[in-house]
């Protein structure tokens, strides 16, 4: 029962706010089909379907605010959930920041369902998994991995008459490949919408690669390098950079966007001019859902973020929006950065001593007021010298803020979609050469 459509959520959804007795009812149903397969040791471990729906009312007397969640959708159920949040919003106490239910809005649908990607078996399941077992085995390597593909919807409605619905798909996988004595380590990693764009046989290729490429790895003296950094390994430090553009944040002193003395740098240039970071609900790359749940509702747009490397747009919520007379509108769900053409390996070629870092690891804030983040390379980090990778190093902690990096570009490559799990967002991001890297230690780690 994970996936319901329009139609079938709409009546839910309507029969959940006609039953409030509540000044306001807003109601939100979301579910989900994900099929997946993991393996490690070169043998599948587990594999399985997980099915989930799940129904949030929250209602509203005056400012007073109460929420309940429930997974059973039989009527009796659907009012024991509504007289639930209004016996919370009975007891609760006034929020002072209380924004009322949304007026009806316009939405335009968005490219988010493919119905290939939806039509995944375990049978194609079990045959990525091969595909990366097999060769690993024939090679006297040790795969392991897990591919996770999915299809969900959500709809919203409250009782000012406002509906969205929204039904999407996607795939993540990820494989590292290890060296049977543990001393090399390869890793790769995709997101699609589009399953037909996929090729396991390619992917598990480099992952391969990597991990007899960097056997026997050599210690490097810390301190600042050019490096090649991948697309998956800028992808977390950029979305942690991105937490920063929330207005409320700026303008209370609490981001690397906040000015001495209030305010916030909205229209300062604070990047490399080549850096352009846009949000496109309706990119046929990278396609969210047209309306953003996680703030009643509000539609999403098509916003410049960063243009040549000026702060263009800031995130208002709708409370704070009304505080500094702005327009609240919905967190983007993608970034979108502008590049070149070049691959990864390109740049490689056009570099004279560098770094390739493949991937960044257990990244963290270190300070939200220069976004300085700290965090590992590992699976795969190699020296380059006259173009060419001549040899493999031993992994460094890194000590570095995005902000800065930005400022240090050498060359952008060819965007490529990224996913990342500890980020809200679908990412298209070029792989970059950047100089003045700062790593810090060395680190054991393979």
């Amino acid at each position: 029962m994970g996936i319901l459509t329009e139609q079938e959520a709409k009546a839910i959804l309507e029969k959940v706010v006609k039953l409030s007795k509540a000044d306001e009812c807003s109601a939100q149903l979301s579910g989900s089909v994900t099929g997946n397969i993991r393996y490690a040791l070169n043998s599948v471990s587990t594999s399985g379907i997980v099915d989930d729906m799940q129904l949030g009312v929250q209602v509203a007397y005056g400012k007073r605010v109460g929420t309940a969640t429930i997974n059973e959708f039989d009527d009796a159920s659907l009012e024991k959930v509504v007289r639930r949040a209004e016996e919370l919003a009975k007891l609760a106490p006034e929020n002072p920041e209380f924004m009322p239910a949304l007026d009806k809005q316009d939405y335009k649908a968005s490219a988010t369902f493919n119905a290939k990607t939806a039509a995944i078996t375990p049978e194609y399941r079990a045959d990525v998994a091969a595909a990366c077992i097999e060769p690993c085995k024939k090679e006297k390597l040790i795969a392991a991995g897990f591919l996770a593909d999915t299809q969900s919807f959500v709809a919203i409605a409250n009782s000012k008459g406002n509906f969205a619905y929204n039904k999407s798909t996607g795939a993540d996988f990820t494989c590292t490949v290890r060296t049977e004595d543990g001393r090399g380590s390869g890793w790769v990693a995709r997101n699609v919408a589009d399953i037909d764009t996929f090729d396991a046989k390619q992917e598990i290729a480099i992952a391969m690669d990597k991990a007899k490429r960097s056997v026997d790895a050599k210690a490097l003296e810390p301190g600042k390098y050019t490096v090649i950094l991948e697309p998956a390994a800028t992808a977390g430090l950029i979305s942690f950079m991105m937490f920063g553009f929330d207005a409320r944040q700026s303008d209370e002193g609490r981001s690397f966007l906040s000015k001495k003395g209030g305010g916030n740098k909205v229209g300062e240039k604070l990047f490399d001019e080549r850096v352009t970071i846009y949000s496109d609900p309706w990119d046929a790359a990278a396609a969210v859902a047209p309306f953003d749940v996680q703030n009643d509702g509000l539609p999403r747009e098509r916003v410049t973020i960063i243009d040549k490397g000026k702060v263009e747009y800031l995130q208002y919520s709708r409370y704070w929006a009304t505080q500094k007379n702005k327009k609240a509108q919905g967190q983007p769900g993608n970034l979108i950065m502008i590049g070149g053409d070049k691959s990864t390996m390109d740049l490689v070629k056009s570099t004279k001593k560098g770094i390739l870092v493949t991937r960044t690891w257990y990244i963290r804030l270190v300070d939200p007021q220069t976004v300085l983040l700290t965090g590992l390379t590992r699976d795969g980090t190699f020296y380059i010298e006259n173009g060419e990778i001549k040899y493999p190093i031993k992994n460094f902690r890194f000590n570095e803020s995005p902000v800065i990096m930005l400022n240090n570009i050498e060359e952008l490559g060819k965007p490529v979609r990224v996913g990342d799990d500890e980020s809200p967002f679908i990412m298209m991001i070029p792989p970059m050469k950047i100089r003045d890297f700062t790593f810090t230690s060395l680190s054991d780690a393979v």
